[in-house]
């Protein structure tokens, strides 16, 4: 990989494969809607020579083909926010290939676990079956048969796909952004679902290392990828390593299908949570063996040390 182009650069997925990029040496294109914010990476990252910014619209893919000179790799980490999912995700996938189809790129699409639907196995493979049963789901497999369509003939394409997820870039991004941002600030927070049962959750730092491993093979494309998280930890383990980092304990209030549909008449995201609620109770663990298969042994950093990581930073950051 000669140069890449990061787009969504300044979200949780595409901050931490911005840093990881620039780490490795690698000249790097940030491309996002806001200038400040872009301009706020780069300071992050110590303003590296390698590090070009790019201020554009990815639903134009003129935007696009004028930002991405020279690059060989196209990271797609723009998203949509929750309640416009079903209407936005596509079109904007549409006009991110397009931009990459002009310009003969391979793409790297992130896309996380909804259109596996109810879990069929205990470490769900790449192989398993895709009967998403949710809305969101749906769209998600709509959005996978779109990045591989053969529209896109100048395209080499893949997917990687990861659990729920957490670490200092994560912010409102992921259920669990935002209640570690709360914890991190001594504020009351919330936590979405059910806090008993043992989840997954990845640690974003190493789905980047691991994307990028990925990123770099020309055999990975035409392909999907699981990114496993190190463990599964409950909401209650979460919240007391959290508060133990923090040095507060204000209150967590466990959020199930009554309380975000109450809160769904202010905030319209909350409401769009409720029929993806099942994943907190039946939930869903990824399989790494593919990776380990192809790649090697896999990046795990400990919830524990992820977690308080985390907090460190978020507070370093207020």
């Amino acid at each position: 990989m000669k140069k890449a182009i990061v787009v969504g650069a300044t979200g949780g997925t595409g901050a931490v494969i911005t840093a990881e990029l620039v780490k490795r040496g690698l000249p790097v294109i940030a491309f996002g809607r806001s200038r400040q914010k872009l301009e706020e990476l780069a300071r992050e990252l110590g303003n590296p020579s390698h590090l070009t910014l790019a201020i554009g619209d990815a639903y134009r893919p003129d935007d696009i083909v004028s930002a991405a000179k020279e690059a060989e790799v196209l990271f797609h980490c723009a998203n949509v926010p929750y309640h416009e999912m079903e209407s936005k995700l596509i079109p904007l996938g549409e006009a991110i290939m397009e931009a990459a189809n002009r310009l003969s790129l391979k793409v790297v699409a992130i896309d996380g676990i909804y259109p596996y639907g109810r879990r069929q196995m205990d470490r769900v493979t790449e192989e398993h079956p895709k009967k998403p049963h949710t809305k969101k789901g749906k769209v998600r497999l709509a959005f996978e048969q779109m990045i591989f369509s053969s529209r896109w003939k100048n395209v080499s394409a893949m997917i990687v796909r990861l659990p729920d997820y957490y670490g200092p870039t994560a912010n409102q991004a992921s259920y669990l952004g935002g209640t570690l941002e709360a914890i991190a600030a001594g504020k009351m927070a919330f936590f979405i679902g059910n806090m008993k049962v043992p989840r997954e959750y990845v640690y974003l730092p190493d789905a980047a290392v691991m994307i990028v491993e990925l990123a770099r093979q020309d055999q990975a494309y035409g392909q999907n990828w699981n990114i496993p998280g190190a463990d599964i930890i409950s909401g209650h383990e979460i919240v007391r390593i959290a508060q133990q980092a923090s040095g507060m304990k204000k209150p967590v209030i466990a959020l199930g299908k009554a309380g975000l549909s109450l809160l769904g008449l202010f905030v319209p995201v909350m409401k769009e949570i409720v029929e993806m609620l099942y994943l907190t109770k039946e939930p869903l663990r990824l399989s790494g063996d593919k990776y380990k298969r192809f790649i090697g042994p896999i990046p795990a950093t400990k919830p524990a040390d992820g977690i308080a990581a985390t907090i460190r930073e978020l507070q370093k950051k207020r």
